[in-house]
C-alpha cells in the first residue's frame, strides 16, 4: 500500500503540484489533499499510476530501509551526468 508521505514526497521530487497530479491522474484535488493529510483511505491507484508513468518508482516499506521514492533509472545516452559534463560535450 502507498502511504501518504510517498506521494507527497513523489510530487516534490518531479515538481508536481497537487493540482497538477490530480490533473494527470484525473481525481479531483480535493482527494489528493484528503489521501495526502491522512484523511482518507481511498486508493490511490490513479495517483500511483500517473506518478509512476512520470518516473516515480515507489520503494515498499518491507524494500529494505522502509517505505521512500526514487525516479526511476534512465536510459544510457538520455542524459549527460555531473561527473561526465566537459567542454568537448557542451553543445
Amino acid at each position: 500500500m502507498i502511504e501518504p508521505a510517498q506521494i507527497r514526497a513523489a510530487r516534490a521530487l518531479i515538481g508536481w503540484s497537487r493540482a497538477k497530479l490530480a490533473a494527470e491522474a484525473d481525481v479531483p484535488v480535493s482527494l489528493v489533499e484528503r489521501f495526502e493529510t491522512g484523511q482518507s483511505d481511498e486508493a490511490p491507484t490513479r495517483m500511483r499510476a500517473a506518478l509512476e508513468a512520470a518516473g516515480v518508482v515507489f520503494i515498499p516499506k518491507d524494500g529494505g530501509g522502509g517505505v521512500g521514492v526514487r525516479q526511476r533509472e534512465v536510459l544510457e545516452g538520455e542524459y549527460i551526468g555531473w561527473n561526465d559534463l566537459n567542454a568537448s560535450n557542451d553543445e
